[in-house]
């Protein structure tokens, strides 16, 4: 099983603690070229620093430059992440990954395509239906460069996300208080809680944070009952990748050179936004995906104990061989 497999690895509770610990100083000092750049320009333009909150600060500097140094300390946390895994676990990315033998990147391919298109259909059906609510945003040379940005550092966004929280994280917890409600339940939770500094906060309140949580328990669930990440590693990277592209607005944390950019007043929109995914959307994608994949035994998948497999000696020597990283 995904989570039982840590077990074959060291699997040591305070590993896990220093792990995030060193992931954490990764992120940090990934956030340090922003940083620099944001200080640089307001000096440069004799600007005061303490007037700069979280929301315009991710506004301040070029779309495409800003967002290639906000991804950046994604990508850094990711590089940290891997090797935690591979010298401080002796795991291999395959265990961190699936419970299969290799990564089955059909799944991934399926879930990015089959959410691409329907975020994207959904976007473009309310351009047609309120196109009061949009302006056409599209500049080729920017939209260019945002492509190659976007192509390369979302799913890298997109990947630290899941490897932490559906990945590390969810074995860690498992395996110390063996079984799998709790881990599914506190990834999901930190997971939504991360994005509180998100300049979406500010325009739609406290409440978006029920999307957030419930995104992050929508991509356990899918784990969980697929034994292995790689539809959630699909459905994220779509999830951002085709937004960045496609559509921006003010008052989000990706505000890009996209085609449209969305000038509707969110807060008009109502608890729809934010309730009709979580508890609509979601759980009739988990029932297509169950039908597809053959899904069964959800009580024992979501809420069962988390076993010590037995492992011959021999195994337990090998562990730390596999260089599949």
């Amino acid at each position: 099983m995904y989570i039982a497999q840590a077990f074959n690895t060291l699997h040591d509770w305070w590993r896990y603690i220093v792990g995030v610990v060193i992931v954490v100083i990764a992120v940090t000092l990934g956030q340090i070229p922003f940083t620099v750049t944001v200080i640089v320009k307001m000096n440069m333009e004799g600007e005061n620093m303490m007037e700069l909150n979280q929301s315009n600060m991710m506004s301040y500097l070029e779309p495409n430059l800003n967002l290639f140094l906000m991804l950046l300390s994604f990508a850094v946390g990711l590089i940290a992440l891997l090797v935690v895994v591979k010298y401080l676990h002796k795991q291999s990315f395959t265990q961190l990954t699936t419970s299969r033998k290799q990564i089955d990147w059909k799944r991934f391919w399926f879930i990015f395509f089959f959410w691409g298109v329907i975020s994207s259909g959904m976007v473009l059906a309310d351009y047609y239906m309120a196109p009061e609510n949009y302006e056409i945003n599209f500049k080729l040379v920017p939209f260019v460069i945002l492509s190659v940005i976007a192509i390369i550092f979302v799913p890298l966004q997109t990947s630290f996300e899941e490897y932490l929280f559906r990945g590390y994280l969810m074995q860690g917890i498992g395996v110390v208080v063996k079984n799998k409600w709790v881990p599914l339940i506190i990834t999901s939770v930190v997971f939504g809680l991360l994005h509180i500094a998100n300049p979406e906060v500010d325009k739609l309140g406290p409440m978006i944070m029920v999307y957030y949580i419930g995104t992050g328990l929508f991509l356990g669930i899918m784990t969980l009952m697929d034994e292995g990440m790689e539809l959630s590693l699909g459905f994220h990277a779509a999830n951002n990748l085709f937004t960045a592209l496609l559509v921006t607005a003010d008052w989000t944390a990706f505000q890009t050179h996209s085609i449209l950019k969305d000038m509707s007043d969110p807060s008009e929109a109502g608890l729809s936004e934010i309730f009709v995914p979580v508890f609509v959307v979601f759980p009739i994608i988990l029932f297509i995906l169950s039908k597809i994949y053959k899904w069964t035994n959800w009580k024992e998948k979501l809420f069962g104990t988390v076993e010590d497999p037995i492992v011959e000696p021999s195994a337990i020597d090998s562990i730390g061989s596999d260089t599949d990283i």
